[in-house]
Formats: structure tokens, C-alpha cells, sequence
């Protein structure tokens, strides 16, 4: 069955536009609170990020959630990956968080978790879409949910992440610089890493409601840089508006991507013997990164785009660590879903253990030039199915050799083919990007 509302990571849109409204978000909470009742005494967790339409939303879902039967406890502003992580430890059937992520404040979303701190089963989400078609009802007044707030929620999650590195780890003597985004983190990571003994210096942790993720954060990286470099710093870490993604940059000012981070965790894993199988990455994983952990016989395959296809690909072979270029970083050793503190302190933890920079820590893996060209396209047959793109991308291929790459995929967002093409030498690879992106324009016509 196909969904209709449900996307590869919850519930997203422009605030507004359907289903981002708050009569939606009313039905919404009212049909997954139904669908959780159906598995018993039902509580919910409800976080959000800080954009100003999550006040709104919360109303909303907690009116819909109590009018199910459902009992409710606020978490407030919160990382998405705090939220998975709460919903565990007080034993609730669900959790949500009110997010759009990355994406600037005029858009947000709905994500679940189910009460093991992971994606909802495909069986609920359904079920929830099917109520969602359905008319709504009001429990009897006697079994209308009741509503608290979580007063200590942040220093539970604090507390957590810290246990994430051995008891006695310090960062003293480490001077690092922290991007918030304006976003979730705002409160919890200057803590996480101050009570560690870093030296801490804060950028955007002012949210007003509209500036989360406004030229800052994980999406963009200048002012981050620039602030390694004026604080001479030993590193930057910039997170996401909601926490679930962290990228870094080294005491030169370069960037560090999720790709990058990725191999040094799972490095230092297999250094110590606990990495417990390969890494799953995705399919806009760099080639650099196959390669080098190849170097250190550590498996690695990959999953399609998107943090709900490496965890699924992490579940069905119990290894541990996946992620994604963009910095979402799963570490299972540690937490159940991607979690931007918790991946950035396991890259502290592995630069001190090798008594190693970034930037040096950085430079085992090679990374091979990548071009990616986005190409619209309207509507009609796919472009991917033509002969004749499919002839040349297989001519491409096999003139590389097995050493490099072609990708050519639909955006699941957009009317866009993306067309990509990696390998080790950058002129091949550009000629090659913009030979298949000229082909496939031309039979989109």
C-alpha cells in the first residue's frame, strides 16, 4: 500500500500549505493516537525544534493526541535524536518531534518514534494514514489524556550523551568552536562539551523562531570556518537545526563531511576490535571512503539516500555504524537512530585515542572527485529509461574500470534527475557528468 502523507522521514512541508496546517496537525495526532491505543495504555513524548510554528503545531498534536486517549508529556525544544532516546528511557509507546530539520523555518514536519527509539513499523504508519481518511471522534470525558511537561528532559539527554565515551574522558586542553544553527542544540551541546573540559566558543545558539538554520549551521559552513580561524580553535562541529546531522572543520578552516567522520569512527572501532561487522553508507557515499576503509578490510556497502534505508541496512546485518555525506551519523553502539553529539564525540574520543588532529586524521581517506548535476525534467516517462541514457551510462562505466562511479537518480523531492559521476581523475569525471546531464535534458525535451 502506498502512502500518501508519509515520506522517508515522517511528514514535511511548507507551514500552511497542506497537510502543514494545524487542523491536519489536530487529525494527526488524533489518528496516531488511536493507532498507539491500539497497543495498549498509550504515552506520548512531544518535542520539537525552534522554529516559531512548532508552538502551533504542539497545540495542535497534543489536542488531537489527548482526544484519542492519549497521555502526553512535553519535552519542549529538544534534538530529534533526544527524543528517540527519551521515549526509551520513560517507556512510552511513541515519541514525535515537531522538525523540519535542516530546512529554513518556513517549512516543518511531523517525525515518529516508535517506543524502542526507532522509525514507527510500516504497519503503523499505515494504520495512521487509514485513520487519518476517517472521521473523528472524542474518547468519553473520563478517558481524555492528560498532559505534562518533562522539566529535567534536557539534563537526562546531556547526561546520555555523555555516557556516550568512557567515564573519565576529558577534552581539556581542547579548544573547539560550536555552530547551533539557531536549532535544537542550542541548550544541550555548549554542556555536553563544556562538562567534558573542552573549551567552548558558541555560535548561533539565539533562536527567535525565524533564524534557525538562516546562513549557519550544517548547511552553511562559512561562519563556522571563519571562527576556527579567528579563535585559532583545534576544530569547529556544526550541527543541524534539528541535531541529527554534524559536519566539522579543522583547525585550517577546511571542511570535514559526514563521509569523512564516518571513516574515522568506524577506524578507530576496528583499531580497538569493537566494530562488529562493515559500514553501510549510501549511494552518494564517496568512492574515497569504499576505498579506504577497503585499505582496512572493513566491508562496506551501500544504501539508498536516506537515513531510513542505512538503518534498516545497519538492522538486517547487526552492524553498527552507517551514515551519509550530509553528516547523519548512526552509531547503534551507542543510540538507535542518527544522533549529531553523540557522532561528534565518538570523533573526539578517536582523534584523542590516536593523539591526532582533524586535519591529519582526515587525510587517510583520499577523496575522489565527485560532479553532480541536477537536471529538470516534466513529468511524463522517466529519462532514466530511455535506451539511449541507459547505453551511456554504461559506456561511461565501463570506461572507468572500477575506478570510479555513475549514479543517476530521480529526487524523491523534486522534478530532478541527478546525475552523478565520481572517480580519481577530476577532468574525466566533469567531461563525463556533463556528457550523461546533456543527454539527459535532451530526451526530457
Amino acid at each position: 500500500m502506498s502512502r500518501k502523507y508519509f515520506g522517508t522521514d515522517g511528514i514535511r512541508g511548507r507551514v500552511g500549505q497542506y497537510p502543514i496546517t494545524p487542523d491536519f496537525m489536530l487529525k494527526l495526532g488524533w489518528a496516531a493516537g488511536m493507532a498507539f491505543r491500539k497497543m495498549g495504555a498509550c504515552k506520548v513524548l512531544v518535542g520539537k525544534d525552534t522554529r516559531i510554528s512548532g508552538y502551533m503545531f504542539e497545540s495542535a498534536l497534543e489536542a488531537g493526541l489527548t482526544s484519542a486517549g492519549a497521555d502526553v508529556m512535553l519535552l519542549g525544544p529538544m534534538p530529534t535524536p533526544a527524543i528517540a532516546y527519551l521515549t526509551r528511557t520513560f517507556h512510552a509507546e511513541a515519541g514525535i518531534v515537531i522538525s523540519a530539520s535542516h530546512n529554513p523555518h518556513d517549512d516543518n514536519g511531523i517525525k515518529f518514534f516508535s517506543g524502542k527509539g526507532t522509525k514507527l513499523p510500516d504497519e503503523v504508519e499505515l494504520m495512521i494514514e487509514e485513520l487519518l481518511d476517517t472521521p473523528m471522534t472524542v474518547v468519553e470525558s473520563s478517558k481524555i489524556g492528560k498532559v505534562t511537561r518533562i522539566n529535567d528532559a534536557s539534563g537526562r539527554y546531556i547526561e546520555f550523551c555523555k555516557s556516550s565515551v568512557p567515564t573519565g574522558t576529558s577534552f581539556s586542553g581542547l579548544k573547539i568552536v560550536i555552530d547551533c544553527a539557531h536549532g535544537a542544540t542550542y541548550k544541550v551541546a555548549p554542556s555536553v562539551f563544556r562538562e567534558l573540559g573542552a573549551q567552548v566558543v558558541v555560535l548561533s545558539a539565539q533562536p527567535n523562531g525565524l533564524n534557525i538554520n538562516d546562513n549557519c549551521g550544517s548547511t552553511h559552513m562559512g561562519q563556522l570556518q571563519a571562527a576556527v580561524l579567528a579563535e585559532h580553535a583545534d576544530l569547529g562541529i556544526a550541527f543541524d537545526g534539528d541535531g541529527d546531522r554534524v559536519l566539522m572543520v579543522d583547525h585550517t578552516g577546511t571542511i570535514v563531511d559526514g563521509d569523512e567522520l564516518l571513516y574515522i569512527i568506524a577506524r578507530d572501532l576496528h583499531e580497538r576490535d569493537k566494530l562488529q561487522g562493515g559500514v553501510v553508507g549510501t549511494l552518494m557515499s564517496n568512492l574515497g571512503l569504499e576505498l579506504a576503509l577497503a585499505d582496512l578490510a572493513i566491508p562496506f556497502v551501500r544504501a539508498n539516500v536516506g537515513d531510513r534505508y542505512v538503518i534498516a541496512d545497519l538492522l538486517e546485518r547487526n552492524w553498527l555504524v552507517g551514515g551519509e555525506n550530509s553528516g547523519h551519523i548512526v552509531c547503534f553502539n551507542y543510540t538507535t537512530t542518527g544522533d549529531a553529539i553523540v557522532a561528534a564525540l565518538q570523533v573526539l574520543k578517536a582523534l584523542k585515542t590516536r593523539s591526532e588532529g582533524l586535519a591529519q586524521a582526515r587525510q587517510a581517506l583520499r577523496k575522489c572527485p565527485q560532479i553532480l548535476i541536477n537536471v529538470r525534467f516534466g513529468g511524463g516517462a522517466s529519462p532514466l529509461d530511455h535506451p539511449s541514457v541507459k547505453e551511456a551510462s554504461e559506456r561511461v562505466t565501463k570506461a572507468m574500470a572500477g575506478r570510479g562511479r555513475v549514479l543517476l537518480r530521480k529526487s524523491g523531492t523534486e522534478p530532478l534527475v541527478r546525475v552523478m559521476v565520481e572517480g580519481e581523475d577530476e577532468t574525466q569525471v566533469r567531461g563525463y557528468a556533463e556528457e550523461l546531464a546533456k543527454l539527459v535534458s535532451e530526451v526530457s525535451a
